[in-house]
C-alpha cells in the first residue's frame, strides 16, 4: 500500500462547517469501505454519498488511504468513548464488564460495517490496525490491573486478560449482532457474563481455594 499511517499528513478544519463536512466524508467512507472494500472504493463514491463536490475531498484528505486511516482511528476513538460513557461511575468490576460488553454490542449494532473496515486495515495499513486494538487494550489492561490490586477479581496477567476478554466480545458481536437471525441480546449478555464472572471472580469471594502455584520441576543434568 502507500505510506504507513505515521507519515500521513492530517489536517483538521477549525470551523464548525468544516468539521461537519469532514464528518460527512468519514461517515460516507465508513459505508463505502464496508460495502465494497478498500480496493473497490472510490473517492468519487465517497463524495457522492457525503453530498459534497469531488474537489472538496482533497481539502481534508490527500488520498484514499488517508481517509481510511483516519476512519480507523476515529472508529476506535468513538468506541472507547462509548465504552467509557457506558461504564461511567461503576466501581464493581463485574458490573463494569457487563456494562462495557453491552456498550460494545450496541456500538457494533450501530456501526455495522465496523468489523469489515477494521479487518481491512490489517492489509491496507497494519500500523493503524494494531493501533486500533492497542489503544483499547491499554485502557482495559489498566482498569483490570486496578481491579486485581483491589482484590475484586482473580489475579492474572492483566494484558493477556484484556485481550482474552476483547476476543470474546469481538466474536460474540460478530455472531450475535451481525448474524442474519435476530437474537435475544439480554440472553447473550447473561450467558457471556456467567462465563466471564466464573473466570474472573476472586476465588476467595466465591468460597473456593486459591489456585495452587505452578510446580516447577528442575531437570536433572544429562
Amino acid at each position: 500500500m502507500n505510506s504507513p499511517s505515521a507519515s500521513l499528513p492530517r489536517t483538521k478544519p477549525l470551523t464548525v462547517r468544516g468539521q461537519r463536512t469532514r464528518q460527512q466524508l468519514l461517515d460516507a467512507a465508513e459505508q463505502v469501505f464496508g460495502e465494497v472494500g478498500y480496493d473497490q472504493a472510490s473517492i468519487a463514491e465517497i463524495t457522492r454519498r457525503a453530498g459534497v463536490a469531488l474537489g472538496t475531498f482533497y481539502v481534508y484528505f490527500p488520498h484514499k488511504q488517508a481517509i481510511f486511516v483516519e476512519l480507523i482511528d476515529e472508529l476506535g476513538s468513538r468506541l472507547r468513548a462509548t465504552l467509557a460513557e457506558g461504564t461511567k461511575g461503576l466501581t464493581d468490576r463485574l458490573e463494569f464488564e457487563r456494562a462495557g460488553f453491552e456498550a460494545f454490542l450496541q456500538f457494533a449494532s450501530t456501526h455495522r460495517n465496523l468489523y469489515r473496515v477494521v479487518r481491512q486495515a490489517e492489509f491496507v495499513d497494519a500500523e493503524a490496525y494494531h493501533r486500533y486494538y492497542r489503544r483499547i487494550a491499554e485502557a482495559y489492561t489498566h482498569n483490570l490491573s486496578k481491579a486485581m490490586d483491589a482484590d475484586q477479581i482473580a489475579r492474572f496477567d492483566p494484558e493477556v486478560t484484556a485481550y482474552a476478554l476483547m476476543g470474546i466480545a469481538d466474536f460474540i458481536g460478530m455472531r450475535f449482532v451481525l448474524g442474519e437471525a435476530p437474537t435475544d441480546r439480554d440472553r447473550v449478555v447473561n450467558e457471556v457474563m456467567a462465563f466471564v464472572s466464573h473466570g474472573l471472580m476472586n476465588p476467595e469471594r466465591r468460597g473456593l481455594p486459591k489456585p495452587a502455584p505452578k510446580l516447577v520441576v528442575a531437570k536433572e543434568p544429562e
